[in-house]
């Protein structure tokens, strides 16, 4: 983070929910009433093809939404650790799901947190949710808002349903667990 602005960049494949960690991360900088942008880009398939997103938080004036260099970045998939681990920032942090993503070489000048959150999630009872297990090790490692700012943004888009606002937030507090644990 440089000046009160982080760059996110959140990859994988269709279906990980990596478009809607970014909207999550996007809501929660509104209702902390920060700056933020929030551009998705998604291949032509419905699942299972490429989808990344980009968030932009800060305290001032945002001049520019894209984000080429991310100060965070996480990859939930192989494609996306081949495609984005040269464009974080020295000094930068990168997040893998290493459920599904091998030990493949990485970078002296950044930090890697290799999480398995397929297999977290799976313990919760719902892999769906590995995503926010992952937005809970984000949150523990590199927090950027307030953990209670980004509940009530999960709480909020999780719309109607409040059997899945309590599953993801269960979710992100069992991310904040593993992380405090095991980092």
């Amino acid at each position: 983070m440089t000046s009160g602005i982080t760059k996110y960049l959140f990859a994988g494949f269709g279906g990980q929910g990596v478009l809607f960690i970014g909207k999550v991360m996007a809501q929660a900088a509104m209702l902390a009433k920060r700056q933020v942008t929030w551009i998705p880009a998604y291949g032509p398939e419905m699942r299972g093809g490429t989808a990344n997103c980009s968030v932009i938080i800060s305290n001032k004036r945002i001049g520019s939404p894209t984000v080429g260099k991310p100060d965070i970045a996480l990859v939930m998939n192989e494609a996306s650790y081949q495609k984005f681990i040269a464009s974080v920032v020295p000094g930068g942090t990168l997040y893998v799901n290493s459920s599904i993503v091998p030990d493949l070489p990485g970078r002296d000048d950044i930090q890697i947190f290799r999480v398995p959150v397929n297999d977290i999630a799976h313990d919760i009872g719902e892999a769906k949710v590995a995503n926010i297990v992952m937005l809970g090790v984000i949150q523990a490692l590199t927090p950027t808002l307030e953990d209670e700012i980004l509940i009530k943004a999960l709480v909020e888009l999780a719309g109607k349903k409040p059997e899945l606002a309590d599953l993801n937030s269960r979710a992100f507090k069992a991310g904040i667990e593993y992380a405090q644990k095991h980092f």
